[in-house]
């Protein structure tokens, strides 16, 4: 019991499943919007100027924001797709 609070009990934890499909269709499909989000916001806080609203921090926080959220939808399909794979070699 090292490294637990609680003993298990039952079989869940065991044989717990991810929902690989769904995860795979919502990464498809913000994935795309993420980057998207993070190159019009990059181009925005490019082109702004003094004095305009929103000014150009705003905007590249917003672009740092949709790229983190790019990467980590790009990381979680890597993933999605390796278990996909091992699932059904073994299946």
């Amino acid at each position: 019991m090292v490294g637990r609070r609680y003993p298990r009990t039952g079989t869940e934890p065991v044989t717990a499943r991810s929902p690989l499909r769904l995860r795979l269709l919502l990464t498809s499909v913000f994935l795309p919007l993420f980057v998207a989000g993070t190159v019009l916001f990059a181009v925005w806080a490019a082109g702004s100027t003094e004095g305009d609203s929103p000014g150009s921090g705003p905007l590249t926080l917003l672009s740092v924001v949709c790229g983190v959220l790019a990467l980590t939808a790009a990381l979680d399909l890597t993933v999605v797709l390796r278990r996909l794979r091992r699932e059904g070699a073994t299946g």
